[in-house]
């Protein structure tokens, strides 16, 4: 592998100091002569230099890059987060640098040692993780958090919610109001907030109708695999349909779940929506692919990509460092795969 050229090498190719080179390179307003000026930079451009963007930032103390932790870029929901972080910080002149903590606590707090070795500006995470030392430490650093999708009840970050339990509430009433009484819960394990949250509005839900709650949890921890959710929804499926009093309609956690139990429901020979109903949650666009077009709860994905990354480039822009804490609204994102029982 070549060596990259320096500042170094070109100014033993132009016969003039390092300083002169670093100069004419970073536009300076140091007087060069014309003539030598169109040297330097015409020897730069024949040796293909490139500056290295990372040291001067890091001497001027003013890296442009930001990071962000997510779960698994493999799920669309988070693929749309990000793609929002990085189009609002591209407009801003921000680097992002993004990793998959791949459902290990231990692989994201090395990422976020990792940030804080490259100085990064701020960090946008959606922590699955419940040792936060590590946050602790880069916050201690005066690096700007914001925590997304997962709540971190930790001093110094800034929130973005979603609110999944009135997600979970709006799922069964949806349903309800659809003349089912007999609403299944399919969920992978309830080991996160957001899990959790839509278990109890759920939950809420079918309490407030006098409904007795039939939720079926997939409690085996997760392995990144791009299949993990599409199966399990399958399984969870198999369980409700071989139950005494088999569901009429199944709500899913997220919508790659919802999709397992569409599959699993058609290779038994049943039609979505007119034997069984499905729903889904995230909202994710290839709900609207799929064959009958999935109903599901809405939960913005990529505006929450862009909103965090807005409030993070003000946040390393500003004097100060106000927190906050936003909560974003769910709704029904009415399609085909939900059966009006009533009349």
């Amino acid at each position: 592998m070549s060596k990259s050229v320096t500042v170094h090498d070109i100014a033993k190719l132009a016969n003039v100091s390092s300083a002169t080179v670093s100069r004419v390179l970073s536009n300076s307003d140091y007087p060069v002569s014309e003539k030598l000026r169109t040297r330097i930079l015409q020897i730069a451009e024949e040796v293909n230099y490139v500056p290295n963007l990372l040291g001067k930032q890091l001497k001027k103390n003013s890296t442009m890059t930001i990071g962000i932790i997510i779960p698994s870029i493999i799920n669309p929901f988070y693929s749309a987060v990000a793609f929002g972080v990085e189009e609002v910080a591209r407009q801003e002149g921000f680097t992002v640098f993004t990793c998959n903590s791949l459902q290990d606590p231990e692989l994201e707090d090395e990422y976020i040692q990792t940030m804080m070795e490259k100085q990064v500006k701020g960090v946008i995470i959606s922590s699955i993780t419940t040792n936060k030392e590590k946050l602790k430490r880069l916050i201690k650093m005066n690096v700007n958090v914001i925590a997304i999708d997962q709540k971190l009840d930790e001093e110094g970050i800034s929130q973005i919610e979603f609110d999944h339990r009135k997600g979970g509430f709006l799922a069964a009433k949806y349903l309800q109001g659809k003349g089912h009484t007999r609403i299944g819960y399919a969920t992978t394990k309830l080991n996160r907030p957001s899990r959790k949250g839509i278990c109890l509005g759920y939950v809420d839900a079918m309490n407030e109708a006098g409904l007795e709650p039939f939720v079926e949890e997939y409690r085996s921890d997760e392995t990144v695999n791009p299949i993990f959710e599409f199966e399990t929804g399958r399984e969870l499926a198999r369980r409700m349909m071989d139950a005494e009093r088999p569901p009429t309609a199944i709500f899913a956690c997220n919508d790659l779940l919802a999709f397992g139990v569409i599959h699993e429901l058609r290779a038994r020979g049943l039609q979505v929506p007119s034997d069984v109903s499905v729903m889904g949650f995230d909202g994710i666009d290839v709900g609207q692919m799929i064959h009958p077009p999935l109903t599901t709860v809405k939960q913005p994905d990529y505006e929450m990509g862009k909103m965090a990354c807005r409030m993070l480039v003000d946040m390393t822009r500003g004097e100060d460092k106000p927190m906050f804490n936003v909560t974003l609204q769910p709704k029904v994102l009415e399609r085909q795969s939900v059966r009006d029982l009533n009349g």
